[in-house]
């Protein structure tokens, strides 16, 4: 019998912001001592109207975890947001409903504290040119710093066609 996320996860709202970089200078990142480098596949799983549900499996110095979100918008830039931590096991049931209109996303992700935020750097492996930049925010107005190192193209946060979601159908 499935579960309903919302049923054992309370939400809480993500503020988040989206821009759109050229591919970073990797040698850059990983000498920085402060950098974290996290390996994620993330599946869509089959959702109901107007949200999300997916399954993540995160390594990081060799070590793997697992976890279950769902999201739903609330505004541009504001989610509502449920995530749990999973055991493999669980996590290999929930890729039996995977959404079979959408492919795994596979990423390289970097995460660097800069100047009071959390600049987590999202590298694809399909593409070369491009990568995004994801930070969270405690509110909506919090102005936004970036490494020099980073060139910013624009932001994205509120077009569809940079989200994951959207990403993980081509």
């Amino acid at each position: 019998m499935k579960t309903e996320l919302s049923a054992v996860v309370p939400a809480h709202d993500e503020i988040e912001r989206k821009y759109l970089i050229a591919y970073p200078d990797v040698s850059w990142l990983e000498s920085r001592p402060d950098c974290r480098r996290v390996e994620i596949v993330q599946t869509y799983l089959t959702c109901d109207a107007g949200g999300e549900r997916r399954v993540r499996r995160w390594e990081e110095d060799g070590r793997v975890r697992y976890f279950e979100t769902g999201k739903r918008p609330v505004s541009g830039v504001r989610r509502e947001e449920r995530e749990r931590e999973i055991d493999g096991g669980t996590y290999e049931a929930l890729l039996m409903e995977a959404d079979p209109a959408m492919h795994p996303i596979r990423k390289t992700r970097y995460c660097l504290p800069w100047e009071g935020q959390s600049v987590e750097i999202d590298v694809y492996t399909f593409w070369d040119d491009n990568a995004i930049v994801e930070i969270e925010l405690s509110d909506e107005n919090t102005p936004i710093r970036f490494p020099k190192e980073l060139k910013v193209i624009r932001e994205v946060t509120e077009d569809e066609a940079y989200k994951n979601h959207s990403l993980a159908k081509g």
